[in-house]
């Protein structure tokens, strides 16, 4: 999942020559939804909007209070064109998760966030529409954000990170094991040379 999160002092979402959302202080955050999107990719980005500290505090110091602590608005638009894959100068959207699908997670995320902070100042476009966004960036102040996942699938990474666990763990027996097994006769030792794991006897020789 895919946000562009703005800093903003007003930011308004229309439909044709209607005002469907609006907020003053606060976050005007684009969404994109992406097919392989998770609840645990709506957990991290919901968590990242409320707790980014994007404002001054009482005192004027920058980057110290969250919209949360400042108890602003966030106003969400659901832009699946964030999801874009460039084929030389035509975009794709199929790295974009489809509309019949995408709508219930962006309003599960939607409820997520309002269970998480204050509903009513939770705003948001209206999907699927052709909307027009005007937005009064604060500084400005943007942040890209992108959820913490590869472009593998979750399973598949599990179990490389398995393959990769037991492959480190063959090697830490190899020497012994295979020594064992092919029969290859130990070197003789010295009785009174060091063993390094006994410590250094070298004060024994001397005596």
């Amino acid at each position: 999942m895919k946000a562009i999160i703005q800093r903003v002092t007003k930011a308004s979402v229309s439909v044709g020559e209607e005002q469907v959302s609006s907020i003053g202080r606060g976050l005007c955050v684009l969404l994109g939804i992406s097919v392989e999107d998770t609840q645990k990719d709506v957990d991290y980005i919901v968590r990242k909007i409320l707790n980014l500290r994007l404002f001054d505090d009482e005192n004027g110091r920058a980057w110290s209070k969250s919209v949360t602590d400042k108890e602003f608005e966030v106003l969400c638009v659901s832009q699946f064109t964030l999801q874009c894959i460039l084929k030389a100068n035509k975009p794709d959207f199929h790295a974009a998760m489809p509309a019949e699908l995408a709508q219930p997670f962006y309003n599960s995320l939607l409820e997520n966030m309002r269970c998480a902070y204050k509903p009513e100042l939770i705003k948001d476009g209206q999907f699927g529409a052709i909307m027009q966004v005007s937005i009064q960036n604060d500084g400005p102040v943007t942040i890209e954000l992108t959820s913490p996942k590869g472009p593998s699938d979750p399973k598949q990474m599990a179990k490389h990170e398995k393959q990769q666990q037991r492959k480190e763990k063959s090697r830490s027996k190899a020497p012994s094991e295979s020594g064992r097994e092919k029969g290859t006769p130990r070197p003789r030792r010295d009785p009174h040379a060091s063993s390094g794991a006994d410590g250094d006897v070298s004060s024994d020789r001397e005596t």
